[in-house]
């Protein structure tokens, strides 16, 4: 046990965690869902991506450089980017430029209002409040965004009779897709929304119960999680309104004409 109180996990008990996917990969197999290769793939780059990542943040923590953690934010960016591309198959090509813009604006924004007005750090790069919060507000708008444009285009694919209707009629692009935006934009933030309802009497969210595990107050661990249910709300509403605002015109030409989905282009 740590001076702070926390139980000190050994390599030994790391090993024997992996035990609990050996008992899904057995009833993966009783039951024949297919499904051994990829929980067995997945477990490796957990243990593998988790630890590389504890290597890499004991590093930038200790040296604190502004331009380690700016890199570093790029990276988790641009990767974050690609995800959200991969997750709308249906989407027309152009994508990654609004999708990466959406998700920059959002991480900028939210992470450094929460660590510059809420948080107060004393430098505005301290790479152990700057790197978890922007980690956590590129994972959740991530999702959020990810789940916003997949409906938008597969809904815009399903209205493909009505919409054709409204352009021959001499509607717009917003009036044509309004309908798919808005639909869209439920999509991405409902589950955020309901999250937050259920926080604290379905469940104790990570970040608190982490943080209590660790010794931390359960009082002080309670703000810190009500901050961070806030900003992933807000960071998903933010990322998911630009995201689906500057890509719903990708499926009509410059003239306004709708591309059903054989005529769009590959979004990667």
């Amino acid at each position: 046990m740590t001076a702070e109180g926390a139980v000190v996990i050994g390599w030994p008990q790391l090993l024997l965690a992996a035990s609990f996917m050996l008992i899904t990969g057995a009833l993966s197999v009783a039951i024949g869902l297919g499904l051994v290769k990829d929980l067995a793939v997945a477990s490796v780059r957990t243990y593998v991506q988790l630890l590389a990542l504890g290597l890499v943040l004991r590093w930038v923590f200790s040296v604190r450089l502004w331009w380690v953690v700016v890199v570093l934010l790029g990276v988790m960016t641009v990767v974050a980017t690609r995800i959200v591309v991969k997750r709308a198959p249906d989407a027309p090509g152009g994508l990654f430029g609004s999708a990466l813009f959406s998700m920059a604006i959002t991480a900028i924004t939210v992470t450094f209002a929460v660590t510059a007005l809420i948080v107060r750090v004393p430098v505005w790069y301290e790479p152990r409040y700057v790197i978890p919060i922007a980690g956590m507000v590129l994972g959740n708008s991530m999702t959020g965004i990810a789940l916003a444009l997949e409906r938008l285009f597969s809904d815009l694919d399903s209205r493909t009779g009505e919409i054709l209707a409204l352009t021959a009629l001499g509607a717009d692009r917003w009036e044509a897709a309004r309908a798919s935006v808005r639909m869209a934009l439920r999509a991405g933030l409902i589950p955020t929304i309901n999250s937050m309802a259920a926080a604290g009497i379905v469940f104790i969210p990570g970040m608190m119960t982490g943080q209590v595990l660790a010794g931390a107050d359960p009082l002080e661990a309670t703000k810190y999680q009500i901050v961070v249910m806030l900003m992933v709300s807000a960071a998903t509403a933010i990322g998911s309104i630009l995201a689906v605002m500057l890509s719903y015109r990708r499926a009509f030409t410059a003239d306004g004409v709708f591309l059903e989905k054989g005529l769009r282009g590959p979004a990667s």
